[in-house]
């Protein structure tokens, strides 16, 4: 059962959502609209939603905060599935579970695919990785050479430390457990590895 604390911030986030929706519907830009799979709420509408979505991930794919993830450019399919995974409660976070409940499945999909073709955001140079952890070549047979992520599972080069020292966590303590495979893979390694895993990844 939610707390009263926990209904009064959903409700917040509704109410603002609800302005926002309102504000930048007449407003977006026809050439940002996805072309397909637009129901129930229409096109307008549905590139305001997509606008929402910028107050967190950024206008220009870089997240206002380091522990949200990067978006733009991720694979359609990794989206799509969180997206669903949101809605439905498999994987929990309160203003996404809120966000994905506005879309229908087929928004959903139609989100996905327009975030996907955007353009992963450059990153500011930095010093080279060190050394790959050994757990590294684990992870790579999923998450692809150099992390950049394919079919089986999604990017994380480019990802925050902040991000994916969080999101490992969560999949070790239990909390997220929307991909059995993820969370059998971080319960195995200690706190000190996963976040040498992180500092890894978010450096290349």
């Amino acid at each position: 059962m939610r707390t009263q604390q926990g209904i009064s911030r959903l409700q917040v986030l509704a109410m603002s959502a609800a302005v926002v929706f309102a504000a930048l519907a007449a407003s977006v830009n026809a050439a940002e609209r996805p072309r397909e799979g637009v129901s129930p709420t229409g096109e307008r509408e549905f590139g305001a939603k997509l606008l929402v979505c910028a107050t967190c991930h950024g206008d220009k794919g870089v997240p206002q905060n380091a522990t949200v993830p990067v978006i733009w450019g991720q694979q359609e399919n990794y989206l799509t599935k969180q997206l669903h995974d949101f809605d439905s409660g498999d994987r929990t976070f309160e203003a996404m579970g809120w966000m994905a409940s506005t879309l229908s499945p087929t928004e959903q999909a139609s989100a996905a695919a327009f975030f996907s073709k955007k353009t992963w955001p450059a990153k500011a140079a930095a010093a080279a990785p060190g050394a790959a952890p050994a757990i590294a070549a684990v992870c790579t047979v999923c998450h692809q050479q150099n992390f950049a992520g394919g079919l089986p599972a999604p990017r994380l080069a480019g990802q925050s430390y902040e991000y994916l020292v969080e999101a490992m966590r969560r999949y070790a303590e239990g909390e997220r457990t929307n991909n059995a495979d993820m969370a059998r893979i971080m319960q195995a390694l200690s706190p000190a590895d996963r976040d040498a895993m992180a500092r890894y990844i978010a450096g290349l």
